[in-house]
């Protein structure tokens, strides 16, 4: 099973997708806004990925944070932040068969679907 995690309206998002679809890759999308997140899961990605790999330092939503939110965010309070605030997660999250990947780049998605 392969799910894409991220938000429909994400380029490089759309740019995964394609991909997959091009690729003839079965895939389930998974939309962060619409269908939601669990704490679980999103605690699964930061043990697996880092909680500084995970955090969308470049999003439109990190630099309207207020300054002693940024400064205060560490391990303990990240996934409480991420799930009020979504698009603060790196694009796409790609989960095969519990393997997670984090963004897109055509040559590591040819890798990891060799």
């Amino acid at each position: 099973m392969v799910t894409l995690y991220g938000i429909k309206n994400c380029d490089t998002v759309k740019k995964a997708r394609r991909w997959l679809e091009q690729a003839g890759i079965d895939y389930q999308f998974h939309d962060f806004r619409s269908d939601g997140l669990e704490a679980h899961q999103v605690q699964s990605w930061v043990d697996v990925l880092g909680w500084e790999s995970i955090l969308n330092k470049r999003s439109t939503t990190w630099r309207k944070l207020p300054e002693d939110t940024k400064n205060s965010l560490g391990e303990n309070n990240l996934v409480s932040l991420l799930l009020e605030q979504p698009t603060l997660i790196k694009r796409p999250v790609l989960d095969k068969q519990g393997q997670i990947h984090l963004g897109f780049k055509e040559t590591d998605y040819q890798q990891i679907f060799s």
